[in-house]
């Protein structure tokens, strides 16, 4: 299983319509085939570290997150969801044995940020 968990905090001008947009599109991407499980949801963490809310999700292999990282789904919801963004923090982590799996991940999301350039730019644009 590889499971990725984003906390993000809202820009200051994004409407509530807006901030419920993006949640109803993360949680569509967390309900894409190659997903195994998702949810999205207010953090809970310390209010001082800036971030308002979490999405996690797993997939169960490499092959399934490549899936996931190409589904049209997932590809039209970060046109919604980045743009929306004043932070983004990524923790991954995964249960897979084989001492690749951190490799093989960077790889298919380097091929997706070739494939993609919009998609880098806009994930730039978010400071962590």
């Amino acid at each position: 299983m590889i499971v990725n968990l984003l906390r993000f905090r809202f820009r200051d001008d994004v409407t509530e319509a807006g901030r419920d947009a993006v949640l109803a599109a993360m949680r569509r991407t967390a309900g894409v085939e190659s997903a195994a499980f998702g949810t999205v949801g207010r953090d809970l963490g310390d209010p001082a570290e800036g971030y308002t809310h979490a999405y996690c999700v797993g997939v169960a292999d490499i092959a399934a997150l490549e899936r996931y990282l190409h589904d049209p789904v997932h590809l039209a919801g970060d046109d919604v969801i980045l743009p929306s963004l004043a932070r983004l923090s990524a923790v991954r982590f995964t249960d897979d044995a084989d001492p690749e799996t951190g490799a093989k991940m960077g790889e298919l999301v380097r091929a997706k940020l070739e494939k993609y350039p919009d998609w880098e730019r806009q994930l730039k644009a978010i400071p962590a």
